[in-house]
Parts: structure tokens; sequence; C-alpha cells
């Protein structure tokens, strides 16, 4: 039953902000003005969304680099032999 929850609560999240935000959006919306966004800001919107997926993979990229290459290990010996590493 939490598995459910964890999943579906969520999803339902997801759906009321999606639903939300395409009623509160449209031209003549619930305002009869509805919020008008113009094609420089769904270009803006746009860069903003990709330039947030290449930072974060990016970022990610870096920190697997430095996990095989073993720049995340205590300092010591170097190379570190397999025994000296710690398996936490």
């Amino acid at each position: 039953m939490r598995t459910v929850l964890a999943v579906l609560l969520p999803c339902l999240l997801l759906a009321a902000l999606a639903g939300w935000m395409l009623w509160d959006w449209v031209p003549g919306g619930p305002d009869a003005g509805g919020r008008q966004v113009s094609g420089h800001g769904y270009v803006a919107l746009a860069l903003g969304a990709l330039g947030s997926l290449v930072v974060g993979g990016g970022l990610m990229f870096l920190v697997f680099f430095s996990a095989r290459r073993g720049y995340d290990d205590a300092p010591g010996e170097w190379p570190p032999r397999p025994a000296d590493r710690d398996e936490d």
C-alpha cells in the first residue's frame, strides 16, 4: 500500500499542476485574459531547461569520473591496492 501511495501521490500532484498550468495559461483563461507568453518567453524556457539538463549531466559526469579515477579516495599510497580501499 505504501508503494502505491508513493507512486500515485506524486503522479496525481503532477497531473494537478499540469492541469492548472494548462487552465491558467491558455488565452482567455480564468480571468478572461490568460497569461500571454511571447515567442521570446518560450525560447527562454527551452534554453533554461536545456541548460539545466546540460549542467546536471555535466556534474553527474564529473562525479562518476572522479569516483572511477580514485580522486575521492583517502590520501595515502598511490595507486591504492584493492585491500586498502574502503568499500562502505
